[in-house]
């Protein structure tokens, strides 16, 4: 990767009439709001569907789009949404988004738009389906939670749990307009998707995505393979996911989700991973793996565990699954999310998997002990970020850390004031030697703790930041275009 730098903001944090970000005008917008801050890389979360409460990270497909994201004045220019029905979808207040909302209103908008689509261009869709493997069993997944009432898959009667042939049949035939439904709304969140990403790529933009290492249990990845996962013979995860504890909670934070039966994974040759990779290879330039420690060790707990603290490190595939995904996709580059305590093993398999890992300035600045994140410690492999989407923003991050490690950051940062840290740790990322240095948007524009997009470990409160209109000014981007011409990263 060229030395260069991008922004981190999320799709849905995206300004829009119409409660979320969208793949619309607003995206457009920042595309070209990056390209005039001469950023070369817009990095999101994961962009499948969400789970109610709005988390990308507890998606109900590895493979599908978020529905809330399509955009409605797109639709309306293609002929498949009316001027009534855009505005009885207007609502939400400005810089929050309501997910309880978006899901009363949103899905009955866009079955009225997949209906016309069937009827307008049903023949696209068809291809797109035969295509699109994965789009099957997730139709099958969707249309069936919604005949179930949302009830987990797991809950569904006996036969249709176990996916026996000929209860899979009765539902297609029973639920076949739904099914058709759901294949049409990918259709458009592809469709979408690859007009914007060809924008981006004419404005010399790449784009960055994150994919979540584990999955969700209550998904259409479990459900259609179950076996690939660690469950019992009602589909029930038998030990989940977690992590110990660390900087984020005393108690160590548990996930919830399926382990991944790794002897099978590789009895198959990793193809499930190879296939959930190359789904993410036709979105982005640049792959950022979430957890990528887990491919070492994982943090096992016993399913029934009230916190991770029971839980156990185990053995993950390493350079056996690594090495696959290097020889299947050699030319998508990869970001190894590395955060934590590292281990030999850990920094063996960043090492041989030749991919940069992640250096974050919030975690930089501890009067304790010397801190491997601190700026002059960088080796050129690595992407630099003033914070994650987990990160409170720089402008609450000297209100929220310790006195003496924000003494610290003073100190390291040659500045006398608080208020002189947020330009002054941009200013370190851009000028370190990280090949990449990415900043959230929040970060550039200054905002508070209220700008925060997820606090890990709680529940509740997160994912509903976004950007107001106009907050993007010119003014912003040719700041941030004389800071990154001044490093030589444009």
């Amino acid at each position: 990767m060229e030395r260069s730098s991008g922004i981190l903001l999320p799709v849905a944090a995206l300004p829009s009439p119409y409660g979320v970000g969208t793949l619309g005008r607003d995206a457009y917008h920042f595309i070209d709001f990056l390209a005039a801050a001469k950023q070369r890389w817009w990095q999101v979360l994961p962009v499948g569907p969400t789970d109610p409460l709005g988390s990308p990270y507890a998606s109900s497909s590895s493979f599908a789009g978020n529905p809330f994201l399509i955009d409605l004045d797109l639709l309306a220019a293609d002929g498949l949404l009316r001027a009534a029905e855009l505005s009885d979808a207007r609502a939400g207040a400005p810089g929050r988004i309501d997910y309880a909302a978006l899901r009363r209103g949103r899905p009955g908008l866009l079955a009225l738009a997949a209906d016309r689509l069937n009827e307008q261009d049903g023949r696209a869709v068809d291809e797109f389906a035969a295509a699109t493997p994965w789009l099957r069993d997730y139709a099958r997944y969707a249309a069936l939670k919604r005949r179930f009432g949302g009830d987990p898959w797991t809950a569904w009667p006996e036969e249709i749990r176990r996916r026996e042939p000929a209860a899979l049949a009765r539902c297609d035939d029973a639920l076949a307009a739904e099914e058709r439904r759901v294949c049409c709304v990918q259709y458009l969140f592809d469709r979408q998707w690859r007009a914007l990403r060809d924008h981006a790529a004419a404005r010399g933009v790449g784009l960055i995505g994150d994919m979540p290492f584990y999955v969700a249990p209550d998904s259409a990845d479990v459900w259609s393979e179950p076996q690939f996962f660690r469950l019992d013979s009602d589909g029930a995860p038998t030990h989940v996911a977690g992590v110990p504890p660390d900087y984020f909670s005393a108690e160590g934070q548990l996930w919830g989700n399926p382990l991944y039966d790794w002897d099978a994974m590789a009895r198959d040759g990793y193809g499930w991973w190879i296939r959930r990779v190359g789904g993410a290879a036709a979105r982005f330039d640049v792959l950022r793996i979430d957890h990528f420690r887990g491919f070492d060790r994982y943090w096992e707990v016993p399913s029934g565990e009230q916190t991770a603290r029971g839980g156990r490190w185990r053995d993950g595939p390493g350079m056996a699954l690594v090495g696959v995904l290097r020889g299947w996709f050699p030319a998508l580059q990869f970001i190894a999310e590395d955060l934590g305590t590292p281990g030999e093993g850990l920094t063996k398999l960043l090492a041989d998997s030749g991919w940069p890992g992640m250096k974050v300035l919030e975690f930089a600045f501890s009067a304790d002990e010397p801190s491997s994140y601190l700026p002059h410690a960088y080796g050129r492999t690595c992407v630099c970020y003033t914070g994650t989407h987990d990160n409170t923003p720089l402008a609450a991050w000297h209100r929220e850390a310790r006195r003496r490690d924000v003494n610290f950051a003073k100190r390291y940062l040659a500045v006398s004031s608080a208020a002189e840290l947020r330009p002054a740790i941009l200013r370190a990322g851009m000028a370190s030697v990280a090949e990449l240095f990415v900043a959230q948007i929040q970060d550039w524009l200054g905002l508070g703790a209220e700008a925060r997009t997820n606090t890990p470990g709680t529940v509740t409160g997160n994912w509903q930041w976004r950007l107001r209109p106009g907050e993007l000014t010119a003014e912003l981007a040719r700041q941030i275009a004389e800071m990154t011409a001044l490093y030589g990263r444009d």
